[in-house]
């Protein structure tokens, strides 16, 4: 068995890569690095099983091997690159898409679509149900990555209604683990960087807003699972333990043993006020629901980012 997984060294895909390597199967990861690390990739390189392709998704895919699989996770995530590289975004859900959906037609494969709760938008229902379409602001500047996800979902469906490609949607929620870039922009992150370095935690808002956190093996168990399946319709993946942003901050300020104080800036753009998954139909149809708790998976994160803050 042999996947393809585009944004293979990013956080999530590099994870993805190891669990298929370990589950028997020859990875091919594409990856560009405009935001992966050759670093996730290191103990893969070298692997008789492993393959790493250099290459932007939105350029023609053309891989010589037969394949199983696609699944499709390159983009920019982190809401620190909605600015930075808008229209890289934008590609990397539309054309990269397309490309991915092709290859996959093309070789007979499975194709799963790492999707995102953000195409629930600043959600007027809660918890979300894949049901649920949506409160987004499409010209917003965090509108480049919903709405990327939200034509990258259209996409995928049209391929699987109208040439019978036999796809799968997942809808992540908010993950965190080792491997999440130091600079990365988000929550968990910035407040292990700060707060190991001795900076202000800085919370948006009054930090009243809430998020979900799962674990990435968590997440990747999931992912495993709903690749294995037969459910062809959106999939919430997700923790439905929800956290205000400034307890979080707190939590993470002590566990780190930190003295830094936390200060309030000015809340972003379209920030969703509450973001927390139903996954009952994950549990339902994959037997799916996380087992890290938070206090464990912040413990095993804050291992990871010791080191890294350290070395800069």
């Amino acid at each position: 068995m042999r996947a393809l997984i585009t944004g293979g060294a990013g956080f999530i895909g590099s994870h993805l890569c190891d669990r298929l390597l370990q589950e028997g199967w020859e990875v091919v990861c594409v990856d560009n690095f405009i935001t992966g690390s050759r670093s996730n990739l290191a103990p893969l390189v070298g692997q008789r099983s492993f393959r790493l392709l250099e290459q932007d998704v939105t350029r023609f895919l053309e891989v010589r091997e037969p394949l199983e699989a696609v699944l499709h996770l390159a983009s920019p995530a982190s809401p620190k690159d909605f600015s930075r590289i808008p229209i890289q975004i934008l590609k990397a859900g539309a054309l990269g898409t397309h490309n991915a959906l092709g290859l996959a037609k093309a070789k007979g494969a499975k194709f799963l679509l790492a999707s995102t709760s953000e195409v629930y938008g600043d959600a007027r229902e809660h918890p979300q149900r894949e049901t649920y379409w949506g409160w987004v602001n499409p010209i917003g500047v965090r509108g480049v990555y919903d709405e990327s996800k939200r034509f990258a979902e259209a996409l995928t469906m049209a391929y699987h209604r109208n040439h019978g490609l036999d796809t799968r949607i997942a809808r992540i929620f908010n993950t965190y683990g080792p491997r999440m870039r130091v600079d990365d922009g988000r929550a968990i992150p910035n407040f292990f960087t700060q707060a190991l370095a001795g900076s202000d935690l800085t919370v948006y808002g009054q930090g009243q807003q809430t998020r979900s956190f799962c674990y990435v093996d968590d997440l990747v168990e999931g992912l495993w699972r709903l690749l294995r399946s037969d459910v062809h319709e959106p999939v919430n993946l997700g923790n439905p333990e929800e956290i205000t942003i400034g307890e979080l901050a707190e939590r993470i300020r002590g566990l780190a043993g930190s003295r830094s104080g936390i200060v309030h800036r000015e809340a972003p753009p379209d920030d969703p006020g509450r973001r927390c998954p139903d996954i009952a139909r994950a549990q339902r149809l994959l037997g799916w629901r996380p087992r890290v708790s938070l206090q464990e998976g912040l413990e095993r994160t804050l291992a990871y980012f010791r080191p890294a803050v350290a070395s800069g």
